[in-house]
């Protein structure tokens, strides 16, 4: 059995937020796409490379990892069984033989000594309980000379999503809702932070680039409310008011996205921070 430490994101993943994620899976890589190509080209893999993802999640980039090692291996580490079940699934219809997921906490999983040449996430390293400790373990996965490429979050700001939600506040109790610092999904938007956790994890030669992305949110301004309130911070708003305030707050997001509907979708931007390093 897998050793847990960050017991609070273990039960969220496992949870409603696990399942809404391996069950929309493709919605879910249609909204984060944008940022495989940055990232794939930042971690620089080779045919022969052992690669590890980190918080890989339903798999994506983790098979997108597998088919440029496709001499080497991938290998992808999340705490959520649904997700990760998800992911073994699809590398099994896609035949990708190359590919193994293990379910871990990434802070105590037993990485240490098993050489990899890279490691990398996409928005998979911003829910650690200790992140200095978990970048060290990360790390201690690398071989010496390994390198490091991972996308996080930026400010919720640029978010376009985030900034929709955020207009609903006369209606949700928004609270510090998209606010950057501490957990969570924001967590690491201060580029000053990241280079604090992955100094401390170990790695050097730290590089920070801003970078965006536009993402498929729905068909149209009512598929991409549904599935936006659907999802976990969604859902969290609306389970603290009533459902005729649940309401007026849908019909509103639904206004609000109709300003994002082009070319038969509605396109929403994200802000991240793409972050590489090496570990000598």
């Amino acid at each position: 059995m897998a050793h847990i430490v960050n017991t609070e994101q273990e039960q969220a993943w496992n949870g409603y937020e696990g399942t809404h994620w391996a069950r929309n899976q493709d919605r879910w890589d249609a909204i984060n796409e944008g940022f495989d190509d940055v990232l794939l080209t930042a971690a620089a893999i080779l045919p022969a490379d052992a690669v590890l993802d980190i918080g890989c999640g339903a798999g994506a980039t983790t098979r997108l990892a597998a088919r440029r090692a496709a001499e080497g291996s991938a290998t992808g580490v999340d705490l959520s069984r649904p997700m990760l079940e998800r992911a073994r699934v699809t590398a099994h219809a896609e035949g990708i033989g190359n590919v193994t997921f293990e379910h871990g906490d990434a802070q105590v999983h037993p990485l240490a000594g098993r050489g990899f040449d890279v490691v990398l996430s996409r928005f998979g390293v911003m829910f650690f309980a200790d992140p200095a400790a978990a970048f060290a373990n990360i790390g201690s996965g690398l071989r010496p000379g390994g390198r490091a490429a991972f996308v996080v979050a930026a400010d919720g700001e640029g978010n376009d999503w985030i900034q929709a939600l955020v207009g609903l506040r006369g209606l949700l109790p928004m609270g510090g809702f998209g606010a950057t610092g501490g957990p969570g999904m924001f967590s690491l938007a201060d580029p000053d932070r990241v280079r604090e956790v992955l100094t401390a994890g170990g790695f050097t030669g730290i590089g920070i680039e801003r970078v965006e992305a536009y993402g498929r949110w729905g068909r149209d301004a009512e598929d991409a409310t549904g599935f936006l309130m659907g999802s976990g911070p969604g859902r969290h708003l609306l389970s603290q008011v009533d459902p005729e305030t649940g309401e007026r707050a849908r019909r509103e997001l639904a206004g609000i996205l109709r300003g994002y509907e082009r070319d038969g979708a509605v396109r929403l931007r994200s802000v991240a921070w793409l972050a590489t390093a090496d570990h000598p």
